[in-house]
């Protein structure tokens, strides 16, 4: 297949065996930049703790625990907060559902660019998604004074943020945030704030400051930072009374009883945590050196991803195909982040050598294709 830019990339990261098919590569030569997932592979202890359930027939046998007590226990442990301030199900987006059904939220601010499943989530909640553009100068951040205004300009209920905001990665600190948090209190706006790479930077979260104020609700995720995706556990945290609601918006058996120990043990690995902040930290500074040395922007991320803007006279679509047809490169194509302008791509953190490869391919296309 010649790289046309005639096909549309997938609309997630991590869509390798639809890559392969299109594209006519096998799936395992595929180096998979597009999924931000943490290149240490899952902990050994939660690979340890899944062999020990598949040897125990009654893992399979019985149904999983109605009130993930022990998952429940092991998340409290992890952020700090009481076993009642946890709601949890197989992802963000259940999650984001029960949320706005359980607060009955009808008009959302939406900062864009942002994730499509945010837009997806609210508008089949039956949400009325205001988008509200951030800006590219100042690198996506929120701007706490026009927010302001534009609760009151639209009349919202709610706001939908992410920190790490997505797709940039740009931090929001935490003190910040909370003034933002308060801003929103006063005008009757909930906030719902999703941190799914906030364990990248942790001191930032603001997941135990949720559980004491009213308008607040945290999403997090362990399966970006733990390498753990196929197992699809996220959870909520928030004042009790809106968990308790939430719940009930919530399927019974969200997690199966296999992912429920493993997660449990990922959680305990603080040696594993730790080391692979300081990985990610390294790693990226050593691309975004790289990558300035060939002309190609990035943002100023704190997760595990960076966003790549590049010179007005590079066709992203054809590099995009290029980097899979020539280098079995997969980037993530950002033609689905709302709001987001042309000439964008992101590509994930991985290791040394993984990077290594991904600056040289690039280095080859861009050559061909300039």
């Amino acid at each position: 297949m010649s790289a046309t830019g005639s096909l549309s990339p997938a609309v997630h990261g991590g869509q390798l065996r639809q890559i392969a098919a299109r594209f006519g590569v096998a799936a395992d030569r595929l180096l998979d930049f597009s999924a931000n997932i943490n290149p240490a592979g899952p902990p050994q202890s939660a690979l340890a703790a899944i062999q020990r359930s598949l040897d125990d027939p009654a893992t399979l046998e019985s149904y999983p625990d109605l009130a993930l007590s022990e998952l429940r226990q092991a998340i409290s442990d992890y952020i700090g907060t009481a076993p009642d301030n946890i709601a949890i199900a197989n992802g963000f987006a259940p999650l984001l559902d029960a949320a706005v059904r359980s607060s009955r939220i009808k008009r959302c601010l939406l900062p864009v660019p942002s994730f499509s499943e945010y837009r997806r989530g609210l508008e089949n909640g039956g949400v009325d998604a205001i988008p509200y553009a951030l800006s590219p100068d100042n690198a996506f951040a929120y701007e706490i004074d026009p927010i302001q205004q534009a609760f009151l300009n639209y009349s919202c209920d709610a706001i939908l943020l992410a920190n790490p905001q997505n797709p940039a990665g740009v931090l929001c600190d935490a003190a910040r945030m909370q003034q933002l948090i308060e801003v929103a209190s006063c005008c009757g706006v909930t906030v719902l704030l999703d941190e799914a790479f906030i364990d990248f930077c942790p001191d930032d979260s603001l997941t135990r400051f949720a559980v004491e104020r009213a308008n607040v609700i945290v999403f997090r995720s362990v399966t970006k930072f733990f390498a753990i995706p196929g197992l699809r556990v996220a959870y909520a945290a928030a004042e009790s009374s809106r968990i308790t609601a939430m719940n009930r918006h919530i399927a019974p058996w969200p997690i199966a009883s296999i992912a429920s120990v493993a997660t449990c043990a990922a959680l305990n690995e603080r040696a594993y945590a730790e080391e692979s902040r300081l990985a990610n930290d390294r790693r990226r500074s050593w691309l975004e050196v790289r990558l300035a040395q060939m002309q190609i922007t990035t943002y100023p991320s704190s997760a595990n991803f960076l966003l790549l803007r590049f010179p007005v006279d590079v066709d992203v679509n054809v590099l995009w195909e290029r980097m899979i047809l020539d280098e079995q490169i997969v980037l993530r194509s950002c033609e689905n982040f709302e709001e987001l302008m042309a000439g964008h791509l992101r590509i994930a953190v991985r290791s040394d050598m993984e990077n290594e490869r991904l600056i040289h391919g690039l280095e080859r296309v861009l050559s061909s294709i300039g």
